[in-house]
């Protein structure tokens, strides 16, 4: 790691940003991630449907409307989640990627809770998917705050990290 590196990754951990508006108001980094979740559910949904009303009316415009809006929507997630919510700097693409995978990670949990549920518990599917989807986000909230955006513990003056 070169001089530049480490001073950045000091200046990274030692002064970790001041709390935004969101957290201000909730005081609560757990209320910030649900109301940036519940946000970003509503604008996804949003986007779909503005992409099925610009798309032309085709039989290929459903396969293109969620992936773009899919998209769209993990980004602007990933940007409020990483300036709102856990507040951290630098390692943009990494901190991207494991968005990315926990995201992934929790649709791939949601999808095989459910369907065990549903399928092999035999329990009502619409009960079953509100609760599954409670889960899985509070279990993203913790992927993304270990894995997305984790950074390493300040440094105390003279010691190190062990």
């Amino acid at each position: 790691m070169s001089t530049e590196e480490r001073a950045d990754a000091a200046t990274e951990v030692a002064d970790p940003p001041a709390s935004g508006l969101l957290l201000r108001l909730v005081r609560r980094q757990e209320v910030a991630f649900a109301l940036i979740g519940a946000f970003n559910t509503v604008f996804g949904m949003a986007l779909t449907v503005a992409w099925l009303t610009v798309l032309p009316d085709a039989g290929w415009a459903p396969l293109a409307a969620v992936p773009l809006a899919y998209a769209l929507g993990i980004t602007v997630a990933f940007v409020l989640h990483r300036t709102v919510v856990f507040r951290v700097r630098g390692h943009v693409l990494r901190d991207f990627a494991g968005f990315v995978a926990v995201n992934s990670g929790g649709l791939a949990l949601n999808t095989a809770l459910l369907y065990l549920a549903v399928t092999v518990l035999h329990l009502p599917a619409q009960p079953c998917a509100v609760v599954v989807m409670g889960l899985v986000a509070v279990a993203s909230f913790f992927g993304h705050r270990h894995i997305s955006f984790r950074r390493r513990p300040a440094v105390e003056a003279g010691g190190t990290v062990g």
